[in-house]
């Protein structure tokens, strides 16, 4: 199959070449031409601008936008509604707000054009890992591009299957699952973000109490020096705890116990804020995830080893490298 790819950032090139492995033809075009260079290098075909990415599709074309949230995604995709044709789709795998993929998919329906907003969760490991993908829009144009998908998710793996779900989705278990209509696959993809503030800040506070219990404000007695690095360690290894955070969590503290390479000033996504937002819209109570959230805020005026180790995760499995925060920014 051919898809067309707008944007090879970390997680773009990726899927470009976990595409291009699994024999997919895809014709690349980003703003900066080294990425388009690496592509080509893998296997993919060159695009000088969006209507060239256009041309070199064939009818019905898939076009997979893969960029920051916000204005520029809402540039891209208003471009291709005027480029592509009616039967083509466009595809949004970044981490777009959900009533903006309403609004969009409605907008394109009008010219009979299909919008699938693709919730994308793997980070930079996703070409090895595979990419767990949420998928909201046209239940047509998501059988049609079942083929990318597939070859994109991580498939049934080594993960023991889960016991009474015989009769349903298969797709589920391969690691895609067409969530809904318009808006629905990066709802969930949002929601899952937010999970993970609260799954990151509980690991963080853990880790803080347990390199502070060697501090000289307690009993000389109940004072422990606890090796952080060894006790990840040991929770990776049959613990309920486990995960692939504690995962990264315990190479972090491995490569340096003191985690001095961050400052911990923790940025935030807008999916964590927006997590908030439709907790609020619903009236349901989320009370740890509101709460991780703010932790971040708090982040930016003092740091804690805690803050550190957030960082450190962050880094781990996004690629996400501390900036100074500016009011609104993404990361």
């Amino acid at each position: 199959m051919e898809i067309g790819l707008f944007g090879l950032g970390r997680m773009g090139g990726n899927i470009c070449r976990r595409l291009l492995r699994a024999g997919h033809r895809c014709v690349v075009f980003n703003r900066s031409p080294e990425p388009v260079r690496l592509a080509v290098a893998d296997g993919a075909v060159a695009a000088e601008s969006l209507a060239d990415l256009v041309r070199q599709l064939t009818p019905p074309r898939a076009v997979w936008v893969m960029l920051p949230a916000g204005r520029t995604t809402g540039q891209a995709v208003a471009e291709l509604a005027s480029l592509l044709q009616p039967g083509d789709t466009v595809i949004d795998g970044g981490n777009s707000f959900y009533k903006d993929d309403i609004r969009r998919a409605r907008e394109l329906a009008a010219r009979d054009i299909a919008y699938l907003d693709v919730g994308t969760s793997g980070g930079i490991w996703g070409l090895e890992r595979g990419y767990c993908l949420m998928i909201g829009g046209d239940a047509t144009a998501v059988a049609r591009l079942d083929p990318i998908f597939a070859a994109l998710a991580p498939g049934l793996g080594t993960i023991p299957r889960t016991p009474g779900r015989e009769g349903r989705d298969s797709r589920v278990e391969q690691g895609y699952l067409h969530c809904g209509p318009a808006g629905s696959g990066h709802f969930v993809k949002m929601i899952h973000n937010g999970i993970e503030y609260g799954l990151m800040q509980a690991y963080a506070e853990g880790f803080d109490i347990l390199r502070n219990r060697a501090s000289d404000a307690l009993p000389e007695d109940e004072r422990f020096v606890l090796d952080t690095a060894d006790i990840a360690e040991v929770w990776r290894r049959g613990s309920v705890v486990s995960s692939w955070l504690l995962d990264l969590s315990a190479a972090a503290l491995a490569e340096d116990v003191q985690l001095t390479a961050f400052s911990g000033e923790v940025q935030d996504s807008g999916e964590g804020r927006w997590t908030i937002q439709a907790a609020v819209e619903e009236a349901v109570p989320a009370p740890v995830l509101s709460a991780s959230l703010y932790a971040r805020f708090r982040s930016r005026t003092s740091h804690t080893f805690g803050d550190k180790l957030l960082s450190a995760m962050r880094f781990k499995f996004g690629g996400h490298v501390e900036l100074p925060h500016r009011p609104g920014a993404e990361s």
